[in-house]
């Protein structure tokens, strides 16, 4: 494989196969393929167009498919598992770890999975099933269940003669877990500690009895946010009995961080943070249409209030020129601590302690840039139209819409999350709402009081 291309994935890589497809050499395809680790290929399925993704799935070695699987979005994994068999994707599904294996059985529709589990050996199906017990989205769907145990009554030298007939080490493993005959967690032995301590000693004196556990139900963010505060590498998964399941390590973790920032980002426009960049047109059309919708219903509303004021604008048409300027200020300040709360909420720093400081803040802040902007658009508009009435009033309605916007972008986000609604999807629809028609009434409403 040239260095270039190795260098450049994976745009050269994307280019490379291109050509190759359309010049009809498929084996250069199928040999460019086996060289390529899973989590490439599955970033170079990601990369390409349907059409020619469908042709490099067909390519990929019945080998690796369930490694490339586990790799892909889930939204890309349904389009390709769509165009497999159910006992492929049973082989496929055979050698994934507990938690990619229920990954990617939550993803398949009922019907799909069901024929799935049926062309599954007795002890896959035994596995799909414990997988899929555990609540989506907790510590027991990202737990992997390959764990190194040991008792604390044996001695080093007991550990590493059992570590050596073993063979190999789980991925990832930096802790082997100390439990009692009854297999509840009791501590932690750490490699290192292993390694560098006289093979004589007990486990017990040495293991760390303080090693914290993860609660089999606790959410895959709150895990994320443990990994982070204390720069983990794994930790134990224990059910209410403290029992050892599995254990959750970095990896997964990553993909947490990852998802949850993507959910944020996407969120707020509306989008899946799931979906499938180079999907076909219906399929992501669907998709957007429904917020479309949304933002249009709250665009209709803001405008049946613009409505009351009709009288106004026919005697100040100049009100219809400055009436977008006072919702467009109010969008982008509650936009400003919309998202700093929802960042706030993903990472744990918001809480009912601390929710009543937040407001104040941000109604402090909207009051002081309420007070700035206010009277900059106010000289701004008397030195302009030579009406310094007319400035005060798009001065007051600026000032008060920018205090609301404050108060509201930090308000909705934690009142979508006690609805249990998702603040990334809808907090932006809603700020909108409030914003437009909090502008616009107090623009119009202030300026048919005042000046006509």
């Amino acid at each position: 494989m040239p260095e270039a291309f190795e260098q450049d994935y994976p745009l050269q890589q994307l280019k490379q196969v291109t050509k190759s497809l359309n010049s009809g050499q498929f084996v250069q395809v199928r040999r460019m393929l086996a060289k390529t680790a899973p989590c490439d290929t599955a970033l170079l399925l990601e990369s390409s167009p349907h059409k020619i993704r469908r042709l490099l799935w067909q390519l990929v070695d019945p080998d690796v498919q369930g490694d490339v699987l586990e790799e892909l979005s889930e939204d890309v994994r349904l389009g390709i598992i769509a165009q497999m068999e159910p006992e492929h994707i049973a082989a496929a599904t055979e050698d994934m770890g507990h938690d990619d294996l229920g990954e990617v059985l939550r993803s398949l529709p009922d019907t799909v999975y069901k024929d799935v589990v049926s062309a599954m050996d007795i002890q896959d199906r035994e596995r799909a099933t414990q997988a899929l017990s555990y609540q989506e989205r907790s510590a027991g769907a990202l737990m992997n269940t390959d764990t190194v145990t040991i008792r604390p009554d044996v001695t080093l030298d007991v550990v590493l003669r059992y570590i050596r007939l073993r063979g190999e080490l789980p991925e990832g493993t930096d802790d082997l877990y100390v439990v009692d005959k009854h297999n509840c967690f009791i501590g932690a032995l750490s490699l290192s500690t292993l390694l560098t301590n006289p093979p004589e000693k007990i486990v017990r004196d040495l293991m760390d009895e303080d090693c914290e556990s993860i609660p089999i139900s606790m959410d895959e963010s709150e895990v994320a946010q443990l990994f982070e505060r204390h720069n983990w590498i794994s930790a134990p998964v224990v059910d209410d009995n403290d029992q050892l399941l599995g254990r959750v390590t970095i990896d997964d973790i990553v993909d947490v961080i990852r998802e949850d920032a993507e959910h944020s980002l996407l969120g707020l426009a509306g989008l899946d943070d799931e979906e499938d960049t180079f999907a076909p047109v219906l399929k992501s059309s669907k998709k957007r249409s429904v917020w479309l919708g949304v933002n249009l219903l709250t665009a209709l509303a803001a405008a049946f209030v613009a409505s009351f004021f009709e009288g106004t604008l026919d005697v100040l048409p100049i009100l219809a020129v400055l009436n977008g300027i006072v919702p467009s200020m109010g969008g982008v300040a509650g936009s400003q601590s919309l998202t700093l709360v929802i960042r706030g909420i993903a990472v744990g720093h918001i809480n009912q302690t601390n929710q009543r400081f937040l407001m104040m803040k941000e109604l402090a802040i909207g009051a002081l840039n309420g007070i700035l902007w206010s009277l900059l658009i106010a000289g701004v508009i008397a030195l302009w139209q030579w009406d310094f009435m007319l400035g005060g009033v798009l001065a007051f309605a600026m000032f008060m819409n920018l205090v609301v916007a404050g108060v509201a972008g930090a308000s909705i986000p934690i009142i979508l999350k006690r609805m249990n609604i998702d603040p990334a999807l809808a907090g932006s629809v809603v700020l909108t709402t409030v914003t437009d028609i909090v502008g616009i009434f107090a623009f119009l409403g202030t300026a048919t009081w005042l000046l006509v």
